[in-house]
């Protein structure tokens, strides 16, 4: 579902010093018994204890001992759509204080009376973009996910059956759009990408997708997400 189609591309502030796609052999449904991808398959991929680290993988930071952190929770929304499976992604708005006008899932922080991050990322993808929270279906979460704006992010996957209904709050969500989930389970399709701000060097992962540049936090969940359903 689009409702409005809004440009997205890397900021003008990050000077890029270098780009290196990330091969690994691509996940195609000729030969992986993920496909169909079904909830009950991802689910049973997501049960598994997380693949290790890879060491080329810069981008990802973990946040020292006893630091102060930001808990935090997004839904990975997978929508099915004529029994193929969509991603669901939303566009924040370019007046937010942070990360305005980037590609992102539905989700904030943590809040006193949310029982667990499930509870988060249902609540905070209805305020979002008011998809209510009994037409999720939790499947499983992927490895936490610390950002460098000092947030430690739990990534809940969520499956979505349709017809489903979206009302987006314009004040945090400026589009709401889907993409096959297939283009995002190949590792080929993303690349290690990095860059210097403010005097630091920094590492960021990146996936393209029709024209819309989604990177940082995002592509990293989406990296971790391709990882956790490999054979």
């Amino acid at each position: 579902m689009r409702l409005r189609p809004v440009a997205s591309k890397i900021p003008d502030y990050l000077q890029l010093v270098g780009v290196y796609d990330v091969i690994h052999r691509p996940l195609t449904a000729t030969h992986d018994p993920l496909f169909p991808l079904t909830p009950e398959r991802i689910a049973e991929r997501l049960a598994r204890p997380a693949p290790p680290p890879d060491p080329r993988d810069l981008h990802l930071v973990v946040h020292r001992e006893g630091a102060s952190v930001s808990e935090a929770a997004v839904l990975v929304p997978l929508l099915n759509r004529s029994g193929r499976a969509q991603l669901l992604l939303t566009q924040r708005t370019p007046h937010l204080d942070n990360h305005a006008g980037q590609i992102s899932f539905p989700g904030g922080r943590v809040e006193a009376g949310d029982a667990s991050r499930e509870e988060t990322a249902l609540r905070e993808t209805e305020e979002e973009i008011g998809l209510p929270r009994g037409a999720v279906a939790l499947l499983g979460r992927l490895p936490v996910y610390d950002n460098l704006s000092g947030f430690r992010i739990t990534p809940v996957v969520g499956w979505i059956e349709t017809p489903a209904a979206f009302t987006p709050d314009p004040c945090a969500a400026a589009d709401v759009f889907e993409a096959p989930l297939e283009h995002f389970l190949d590792p080929a399709n993303y690349q290690r990408r990095e860059f210097h701000f403010r005097g630091r060097h920094r590492h960021y992962m990146a996936i393209p997708y029709e024209g819309r540049y989604i990177w940082g936090a995002t592509a990293g969940m989406l990296f971790s997400l391709a990882r956790a359903l490999e054979p």
